[in-house]
């Protein structure tokens, strides 16, 4: 319902004033800022201080006819001046509120500047590391990204879009940009409806029910049609189907791109066709020549009124009428102490123990050799950081100051990409003499994000070389990897006797590294993407389908009639399977992988009831699932546990398994707890698709409900729909 200012702003506004509403610009230079404002752009990026925002905001107010104030927007993806994790990061930690509080702590600071939107959270399920925007996301499992993505915008917008600590969030990018052709950023996208509607709609659905004030078009096509002239998935899903009264906004020069796509001939037809699909606000702006040809004969003036409408509502809500002007005192230019100590503890609680033989934590030796290109690097915040985020130490500087009684010796031995500067041999030298090693390797920053798609996904440069060259000395050691996507670990995994995978964990990310180390915090992350065994494999991933012939050898699949077939009894299960004849089944290290310092037991899973009418589902009837979990250990540490359905017999062939809920547990020593999960209609159901629409149905049948503290280590009960 369009409120009575809104309504009357439209119906006085000329049509270039309404087209200008529908554009935002890039950072402008400051002296034509002004300028853009006074001839009526509606929304540009943040100028870079509390100052320069309110000068732009009194140009749009106090130099336009009608005194409409600006949206303005940025890239605030995982902090603005407290950086957090990254958004894979966050998803390692399984703590929906823990990722809501530090999208809160991102909009305090951002709104404090003049920030009022930001073009966050991406919840692109990514099943291909190859991508490099996956560190930009939350993973390859539908329901993560759901679930967290509709924390973040929970913690972006709080309770009401006025309030000083609350920025507009904008869920992207609209839809399976998550799963390009080859990894290639901005590649194209075929999928099936089924897949569409099962897996790469459904964290949309769930962001704009958490009320969303934004969705971005994504950069590709689906199935032919470039996201940004997609009137289907657009208009008539997401804004019909769904009730979506925000804002469509376009990504970086989208609309432009549909030339190189080769569905418009000229900027005209991309912008008419844009808007006609759905799109709201153009990113990027239209040149002058081409605004002076979007007449009323070219754009339908009922589409443009709309579009106008959910943008000045959009102001509305954030209480720009009212004050659109931020205290300029206030600003929050620095960390607090708090916000340190959230983000660092993010960082620990988003650290995953791939493996350890009991070399963690560590005790401080007398004498330890940091090596590897990450030990006195800075470079910890990760991508889509601006270059006013409060920057990080490094991995050495903190632990000396943590063990000043200790000898840290530093020696990288290899640089991140190998630039002739290696001296892996010095490297070897000072382990001789040491008493512990800590391996520091990874992928720099810029090796991941946007247009940073990768064919390789081992470690750059000579890095694997080092940690093979340091084993071989007989010393102790601990490999920290840092990185923002699954890696291919082959080539060094087996010789390393501890491994923890730590991220790009943002300001406070050393320390939060020396924490875990020395065991002061539990590093109890769990794997949100597969790693694979090799890049050969990729798509690799846990929810995928069984096939008609599924591998078994050294799986955890089991055929129940392995004596049936049509190449005898032994090639069902061997060689006539759906695998490679080069590599072992499934990837390097699992979805869900992961463990802590403290050790849990889990008692006999038990529902309340075994049956279920399926009527009584479609009324809103669950059933509850319950676990004991017990900390066997003498310290304190967290536990996950995570809840999969394995649907045995559907109208379509379902995945293996597929996670529908979880939930991360801090245990004192000692302590016991029952751990609950509700299972109804939304766990039970899954998508229908027939060529004209979609329904959610639940079906009839027989559901084992695995759950434990990883996908392998699961324990299962019986439910059957009836």
């Amino acid at each position: 319902m369009t409120s009575p200012r809104v309504q009357q702003l439209i119906d006085g506004m000329t049509w270039a004033e309404k087209l200008g509403q529908l554009q935002i610009v890039f950072r402008p230079r400051p002296e034509d800022a002004a300028a853009l404002v006074r001839a009526g752009i509606g929304s540009t990026f943040w100028p870079r201080s509390a100052a320069a925002t309110n000068a732009l905001q009194r140009e749009a107010v106090e130099h336009t006819r009608l005194g409409i104030p600006l949206l303005i927007g940025l890239d605030v993806i995982h902090g603005q001046r407290t950086i957090a994790p990254v958004p894979l990061a966050m998803a390692a930690t399984f703590d929906a509120p823990l990722v809501e509080d530090l999208a809160r702590l991102a909009a305090t600071e951002a709104r404090s500047g003049g920030v009022t939107w930001t073009f966050s959270p991406m919840i692109d399920v990514s099943r291909d590391p190859r991508w490099g925007r996956v560190v930009e996301g939350f993973g390859e499992d539908v329901h993560v990204n759901a679930v967290l993505g509709a924390a973040m915008v929970r913690g972006y917008q709080g309770t009401d879009l006025a309030a000083a600590d609350s920025i507009a969030a904008t869920a992207k990018h609209f839809v399976a940009y998550g799963q390009p052709e080859g990894g290639r950023d901005y590649n194209a996208v075929d999928v099936s409806t089924h897949r569409l509607r099962n897996v790469y709609l459904e964290p949309f659905r769930a962001a704009v029910d958490a009320g969303a004030a934004a969705v971005m078009a994504s950069f590709n096509t689906v199935s032919g049609i470039p996201m940004h002239a997609n009137r289907h998935l657009l208009t008539d899903v997401l804004k019909s189907e769904w009730g979506f009264g925000g804002i469509v906004v376009g990504d970086a020069d989208g609309v432009r791109n549909l030339l190189p796509h080769g569905v418009a001939e000229d900027m005209v037809q991309a912008v008419r066709m844009a808007y006609e699909a759905g799109l709201d606000v153009e990113m990027g702006g239209a040149p002058s020549d081409v605004a002076a040809a979007l007449t009323p004969d070219v754009l339908d003036g009922a589409r443009i009124d709309d579009a106008v409408a959910r943008v000045l509502a959009l102001k509305e809500s954030l209480g720009l009428f009212e004050n659109p002007y931020v205290d300029e005192d206030a600003e929050l230019v620095a960390p607090t102490a708090a916000a340190r100590e959230l983000v660092r503890g993010a960082a620990a609680r988003a650290a995953v123990l791939l493996k350890n033989d009991g070399t963690l934590p560590l005790s401080a030796p007398a004498r330890v050799l940091l090596t590897g290109p990450y030990a006195d690097s800075t470079d910890h915040l990760g991508a889509w950081t601006q270059s006013f985020a409060a920057p990080s130490g490094s991995i050495a500087g903190e632990l000396s100051a943590r063990w000043p009684a200790t000898e840290v010796q530093v020696v990288p031995g290899v640089s991140f990409l190998g630039d002739g500067s290696d001296d892996i041999a010095a490297a070897v030298a000072a382990a001789r003499i040491v008493d512990a090693i800590v391996i520091c390797v990874g992928e720099p920053s810029a090796l991941s994000g946007e247009a940073a798609s990768r064919s390789d996904l081992r470690l750059p440069g000579r890095q694997a070389d080092l940690i093979r060259a340091i084993a071989g000395c007989g010393i102790p050691f601990v490999v920290v990897l840092a990185n923002g996507r699954p890696l291919v670990v082959a080539d060094w995994i087996d010789e390393a006797p501890a491994v923890l995978e730590v991220w790009h964990g943002g300001t406070e990310a050393p320390a939060a590294i020396v924490d875990v180390l020395t065991g002061e915090r539990d590093p109890a992350g769990r794997l949100p993407m597969s790693f694979p065994r090799s890049v050969g494999q990729v798509p690799v991933y846990y929810a995928h389908e069984n096939t008609g012939r599924p591998a078994t050898t050294g799986g955890a699949l089991e055929l129940e009639h392995a004596d049936v077939g049509l190449h005898g009894p032994d090639n069902v299960q061997d060689k006539y399977t759906s695998k490679y004849l080069d590599a072992e089944l499934g990837p390097e290290f699992d979805f869900g992988h992961g463990s802590g310092y403290a050790t849990f037991t889990h008692g006999e899973p038990r529902l309340t009831v075994a049956e279920l009418k399926l009527e009584r589902v479609h009324a809103g009837e669950a059933v509850t699932l319950s676990l004991d979990v017990t900390n066997t250990s003498g310290r304190r540490g967290d536990e996950v546990i995570q809840l999969f359905i394995e649907d045995l017999v559907a109208s379509v062939a379902p995945p293996v398994r597929r996670l529908v809920a979880f939930e991360r547990r801090t245990f004192e020593p000692g302590a016991r707890a029952v751990i609950e999960f509700s299972v109804g209609q939304e766990q039970l159901g899954f998508w229908v698709t027939d060529g004209v629409g979609a329904s959610f149905r639940v079906e009839r049948g027989t559901f084992h409900l695995h759950i434990g503290g990883a996908l392998k280590h699961t324990q299962f009960v019986e439910l059957r729909v009836i």
